[in-house]
């Protein structure tokens, strides 16, 4: 992801402490049951760099799925910002998850959000929730970025798509534009997306440091995590987030996704793996962590 990126030289010089919860949020958490879920995954798995090192030596892209979902058990689908999948590709998806606890995180199609700037889309949305529903028990929340050009004023057109939005879907809200962080989070549209009971996207990213807004509308967490090639910074801001993540769970927080986006794919497991040793050290958790596949030794 390119959003927020910057100058590796520019990293030392940016101040990536995260800010202070607002007040709102122990009353958002208070309303959460606890036993925290942890999603946690990458932004893709047709990573061929992976193969021998974190996919078995000799696999092929169609199976790239089913191996990254023996290592994660969640992936921000970024593929269906391009377009709605076929019901085909849907089952493909859904068989290729097995039956282990795995879910897609499917992103709004730019056809809605960028070319229509969410007006006049009730028929799109309604084809990509059903879509969506094909992926059964796999089905994870979808999240919307509206056109980063649309800014505050168009706050009552993100309101209204959120109102019309299918019941039951859940559903995280990115937005980039810095108007709605002039005065930090915008008031209005938190109190609107707490009202509606749709969660808000944290994206952690060196270069916009406002969107690091620490704003939860929900009893759960979408987090994009913008690294940068596993930078010292990157460990250090990991830190950070797992001393914010006890004190949520604590709190009551429920489910917390967390995608791990990378300059080059080959540095997310790493620190996916730093992110969840950290959780199972700190707070007893028994997350899984990813690992490199182990060289064979010739005794």
């Amino acid at each position: 992801m390119e959003f927020g990126k910057v100058q590796a030289d520019q990293l030392a010089h940016i101040d990536f402490r995260l800010p202070d919860d607002p007040i709102s949020n122990q009353e958002v958490l208070a309303h959460g049951k606890g036993n925290t879920q942890f999603y946690i995954g990458c932004a893709r798995w047709g990573n061929k760099e992976w193969v021998g090192k974190y996919y078995p030596k000799g696999t092929k892209d169609k199976d790239f799925l089913s191996e990254y979902a023996k290592l994660f058990n969640c992936i921000e689908l970024n593929a269906t910002y391009y377009g709605t999948p076929s019901l085909a590709q849907i089952s493909s998806w859904k068989e290729k998850a097995g039956d282990q606890d795995f879910l897609f995180c499917p992103k709004l199609p730019q056809v809605i959000t960028h070319n229509n700037k969410l007006r006049n889309a009730t028929g799109m949305v309604s084809e990509f929730i059903y879509s969506m529903a094909g992926l059964g028990a796999h089905a994870g929340p979808v999240f919307v970025m509206p056109d980063p050009q649309m800014d505050v004023r168009e706050r009552p057109v993100i309101e209204q798509f959120i109102t019309d939005f299918p019941e039951g879907v859940p559903l995280f809200l990115e937005v980039r534009h810095p108007s709605f962080y002039v005065n930090g989070y915008d008031e209005a549209l938190y109190a609107f997306l707490k009202n509606k009971s749709k969660g808000t996207v944290i994206t952690d990213t060196a270069g916009r440091r406002d969107c690091v807004h620490m704003h939860v509308s929900v009893p759960e967490v979408f987090i994009r995590f913008v690294g940068n090639a596993l930078h010292p910074t990157d460990y250090q801001r990991i830190d950070d987030w797992v001393q914010r993540l006890g004190q949520w769970m604590a709190m009551g927080i429920e489910r917390v996704f967390f995608i791990v986006h990378q300059p080059d794919e080959l540095y997310g497991p790493p620190l996916i793996t730093y992110l969840m040793e950290s959780l199972n050290s700190r707070y007893g958790t028994s997350l899984k962590a990813p690992q490199p596949l182990t060289p064979p030794t010739l005794f």
